[in-house]
């Protein structure tokens, strides 16, 4: 073998390797999803998985919807779907809620392997990590956490549906509506979600609870159940706590308010049924897709309202989708700072650094486009008021769910559209943009230039 002479050839000649293949890691998670939606699809189309005929769009939506944790639907899951059709839809939900990622990750370690560099990367992106070596501990405890959450979820609704449905009927009920809640999915089995548990407050609290916790973050359940103090907790932690209870609580009053006098959803109700109302509906659209209102009876206040909600989202590393409450107060604090003339963004005494700013920046923009796309191509397709296609665009995007009506009208195309925005939703927007175009360095640094913003 003739060796590299530096003096004959100043340069080495590297000759790239044949059949390789260099797939980044939010290629294999996008590709991933796309496996499990196609999985599902031919579940769902089996003969025996519905009562009546279904369409390969429609299988492939209902897939999308569940392995999304959306829980649009085209078709009545209560009723369409036959036993095995709705536990195909509850394990898409709980496979694609917590990651695949995190079944493959246990799957090795259950086997005494070791995860390559490559893998750790791919789950890194899944989890949502900045940390290589925190991605296997996070995947166990993503798992030992939500199965342990749901199983109290399970047993506290049996013994609430007891009386009403029976044993079986209350355990089966139990077991789906506490995966489809943790999950943040908001597929019920009956056609109007929750509407006839608006004032049972045992269903209530449990539902609302599940997807809250769902919501917030594994990492933060992790932090908590690590140092138990607040003091001890990570700022994130205190940022994703103090502004969902923040939040919730701003949605809940406003929503109450907005909504006191109308008589097709509050303005009937004791002030008891109107509190508990109010709350559920004031959190569920942080993607979690339930409703114990008719939502196109809203008013146009409380629906603007809840599309801002449904945009925020949950936190990172959750079951929720949306913008995240991280960039959202990354956002608002940046703003604050510019306002202030300050040069550093800073959140409880900590400075936040400037990738993380241009990342929120780069997600909302990115999320912005993606909406605005998806109202302009809608609203050529589709005839139907533009508020009920903005709110339709936005819970698709955002993974949550909740609909005025619209996803039983959508046309072919239009399913086509909401099955792109829901996927882009649950992979995530900024991930997407990774797909379609991987970031490159470059080297050259060029000079400033003073452009006029404003």
């Amino acid at each position: 073998m003739k060796l590299w002479d530096p003096h004959v050839l100043p340069y080495k000649v590297v000759t790239a390797k044949k059949n390789t293949l260099n797939i980044n890691p939010p290629t294999v998670l996008f590709l991933g999803f796309i496996l499990l939606i196609t999985l599902g699809s031919l579940l769902l189309k089996l003969p025996f998985a519905t009562h009546a005929e279904t369409s390969w769009l429609q299988s492939i939506f209902t897939a999308t919807s569940a392995v999304t944790v959306t829980g649009l639907a085209v078709l009545d899951t209560g009723t369409h779907f036959t036993l095995f059709g709705q536990i195909v839809i509850a394990l898409l939900i709980q496979t694609g809620g917590l990651s695949f990622m995190t079944f493959a990750i246990v799957a090795v370690l259950s086997l005494g392997a070791r995860l390559g560099i490559g893998q750790q990367m791919i789950a890194q992106e899944a989890f949502n990590q900045t940390s290589l070596e925190k991605v296997t501990h996070t995947a166990k405890y993503v798992l030992i956490y939500s199965l342990f959450i749901e199983l109290i979820g399970f047993i506290l609704l049996t013994i609430t549906w007891l009386n009403e449905l029976g044993f079986g009927k209350a355990a089966y009920h139990a077991f789906f509506y506490t995966i489809s809640a943790f999950n943040n999915a908001g597929f019920a089995l009956n056609s109007s979600s929750l509407v006839p548990y608006f004032n049972n407050l045992p269903v209530n609290l449990i539902i609302t609870a599940l997807f809250i916790i769902g919501g917030i973050g594994f990492l933060v359940l992790i932090d908590i159940s690590t140092h138990k103090r607040w003091h001890k907790l990570s700022v994130n932690t205190k940022i994703v706590l103090l502004s969902t209870l923040i939040i919730n609580f701003c949605a809940f009053v406003l929503i109450w308010i907005l909504e006191a006098h109308n008589p097709a959803t509050l303005g009937q109700l004791s002030v008891a049924d109107q509190a508990i109302t109010a709350w559920f509906q004031a959190v569920t659209p942080r993607t979690a897709g339930f409703n114990t209102l008719a939502i196109e009876e809203l008013t146009d206040a409380t629906t603007v309202l809840m599309i801002l909600l449904m945009y925020i989202g949950g936190g990172s590393l959750s079951t929720a989708s949306g913008i995240k409450i991280g960039t959202f107060v990354i956002l608002i604090m940046a703003t604050y700072a510019f306002l202030r003339r300050r040069d550093d963004v800073v959140v409880l005494k900590r400075t936040i650094p400037q990738s993380q700013v241009m990342k929120a920046l780069a997600l909302t923009i990115v999320s912005i486009i993606m909406i605005f796309i998806g109202i302009f191509v809608l609203s050529i397709i589709e005839k139907a008021p533009l508020i009920n296609i903005v709110f339709e665009v936005v819970s698709a995007l955002s993974t949550v769910g909740l609909s005025r009506g619209l996803t039983s009208q959508l046309s072919m195309g239009g399913e086509i559209v909401i099955i792109f925005l829901m996927v882009v939703g649950r992979v995530g927007p900024l991930t997407f943009a990774y797909f379609l175009a991987t970031p490159k360095k470059k080297y050259i640094k060029y000079a400033n230039a003073e452009i006029q913003v404003g």
